[in-house]
């Protein structure tokens, strides 16, 4: 959905995630070790093809042994539109659940045909920003050891067969794109422009993680839109201001894997902008974020849950921030993937804080009633 990336499957399970950087420790010192860069001990997740268990063990259940386990002929497209990684989708579809959830009628559910809508938007859309991302950097993903096993990077699929292949996904996310209202495939065509350029960003400037916010969280104005016909600004606006301070936050965590290789081959990010002032930045935009969603839920007429809900998001966010280590890429790795459960515990807390409208409104209703009885 041409609105939902300016960038379906599940994320992989915790143990499987473990699995996969063991199983990637042994690619990433080869390439490392050929390109004589990082010694043994500076090793990162690479992308590799598919986990193995630690010592040997058998496969579990994870994005990546489905991926691996797919006709090889398929594997390189799959890992191009990075499914063998999930996080990325799950960062890119929650901001949309988040909006829908929102623009629920008071006392209902979300309404779960457009959830669908937008989570296979999500993983088409976001499929097609990374293959763009991957047509862009092939160069500079030669020379990086995480990105070298790219698809492109490493060979496995031609330029020209990317560009058709991009060209399938974008039409297939512009069938679900046409299933929305006008205004909707306007909004959501709006977003293209983010989804070409932000890969340029990281070669002109250092903040390209702005760039990603604000093309990832395009599906905060969309969802609202989709479902109710157009945006309401007192909403929508800090809705989509917050998933952009959220983007600045997890993926500023994300470059400092790479920031040693950004430097060598000129590259630019907020790891490389913010160095050892990094904790005191994220926890700058995490306030700025709290204080958003705060404001959205005061201009929805949230609930208790909700506040709960954005209460547990900050405590959340306090703690990855005061244990990251931004010089050990798997510890950067692993707060990079709980940013999924910042997503899900916000999106529940807007679920039951709708359910909860309901109960206010019964009680209301049973006031007046009494009052006038009386």
């Amino acid at each position: 959905m041409l609105g939902v990336c300016g960038a379906g499957l599940a994320r992989s399970l915790w143990a499987g995630t473990r699995a996969w950087q063991w199983g990637s420790r042994g690619r990433s010192l080869a390439l490392a070790r050929a390109a004589g860069g990082l010694r043994a001990g500076d090793w990162r997740p690479s992308e590799g093809r598919g986990p193995r268990g630690p010592r040997g063990r058998g496969l579990r259940l994870s994005a990546a042994a489905v991926v691996s386990s797919a006709p090889r002929p398929l594997q390189p497209y799959l890992r191009l539109m990075r499914l063998d990684k999930p996080i990325g989708t799950w960062l890119l579809y929650l901001p949309c659940t988040w909006s829908i959830g929102l623009a629920a009628e008071p006392g209902g559910f979300p309404d779960w045909y457009m959830l669908s809508l937008f989570g296979t938007g999500a993983v088409l859309m976001r499929g097609a920003g990374c293959t763009i991302n991957d047509m862009w950097d092939q160069d500079y993903d030669k020379k990086v050891t995480r990105t070298a096993s790219r698809p492109i990077a490493a060979g496995d699929i031609s330029t020209f067969q990317s560009f058709v292949f991009l060209g399938g996904q974008l039409t297939l996310a512009l069938g679900v794109l046409l299933c929305l209202n006008y205004y909707s495939i306007a909004l959501g065509a709006a977003s293209l422009l983010l989804v070409i350029t932000y890969p340029l960003m990281k070669r002109i400037t250092y903040w390209p993680q702005l760039a990603l916010g604000l093309t990832f969280n395009w599906g905060a104005l969309l969802g609202w839109s989709a479902v109710k016909g157009s945006c309401d600004p007192s909403v929508c606006l800090p809705l989509y201001f917050s998933g952009i301070m959220w983007t600045l936050i997890y993926d500023t965590i994300y470059a400092h894997q790479d920031k040693r290789d950004d430097a060598l081959i000129g590259l630019k990010s907020t790891a490389l902008r913010f160095r050892e002032d990094t904790k005191q930045w994220l926890s700058g935009f995490s306030v700025a974020m709290l204080g958003a969603l705060s404001l959205v839920g005061v201009n929805s007429n949230q609930t208790a849950p909700y506040y709960a809900a954005l209460a547990a998001v900050g405590v959340h966010l306090a703690h990855q921030i005061y244990t990251l280590d931004i010089h050990r890429p798997e510890d950067c790795w692993e707060k990079f993937t709980s940013n999924r459960t910042i997503g899900l515990m916000l999106f529940l807390g807007i679920v039951l804080g709708n359910l909860w409208k309901e109960k206010e409104t019964d009680e209301t209703k049973k006031n007046i009633d009494n009052r006038t009885e009386n």
